[in-house]
């Protein structure tokens, strides 16, 4: 798509957007993270091996595991390690998972939102690559973890009747990906 070089392009642009917000309640986006339907996450200690980590995700139908100073909910986030993790750290650079420390592949000092935050914040640091965002209570100790699941399970359960009803697509429907 070319780019908007002149104020009629920009016109059309903005109405394009405003077009497309037709029916989506805004609000929804300033609604806090509680409102959100998850589930308890998945706590190891940075001792734990990769593989320990990998099937307390595999077990919990998980994508991720929050790792805290003693492997509990009461201690401070120190690291995140993810299907991510897995893949780039120790599938793609052939290391064996029985012999790492999750410390050593997890993603140190991960972002994370506080109790308070909204829909929308956690929204805005998914479109910029987080897949789960941990959620720290007024103490900094994990309250939960939000996934992009979590976010279209909220957003299908504003909207059934809009989202349950669309047409898969053109084609047949696709087998899924497993991911």
């Amino acid at each position: 798509m070319a780019g908007r070089t002149d104020d009629a392009g920009d016109e059309v642009y903005y109405e394009r957007l405003k077009q497309r917000r037709v029916g989506f309640d805004e609000n929804l986006l300033g609604e806090p993270l509680t409102a959100l339907p998850v589930r308890a996450p998945l706590i190891v200690s940075p001792v734990a091996t990769a593989t320990e980590a990998m099937r307390a995700m595999q077990g919990g139908h998980r994508g991720c595991v929050l790792v805290t100073d003693d492997g509990t909910g009461t201690s401070k986030l120190v690291g995140i390690f993810t299907e991510r993790d897995v893949l780039l750290r120790i599938v793609d650079k052939g290391r064996n998972p029985r012999s790492l420390c999750v410390r050593e592949v997890m993603t140190q000092g991960p972002k994370a939102l506080p109790v308070g935050a909204t829909v929308g914040n956690a929204l805005k640091m998914m479109s910029i690559g987080y897949r789960h965002v941990p959620v720290l209570d007024d103490e900094c100790r994990v309250a939960c973890v939000v996934s992009v699941r979590d976010i279209v399970d909220f957003l299908v359960e504003a909207f059934p009747r809009e989202v349950l009803n669309l047409p898969l697509g053109d084609g047949p429907p696709r087998a899924r990906e497993g991911a």
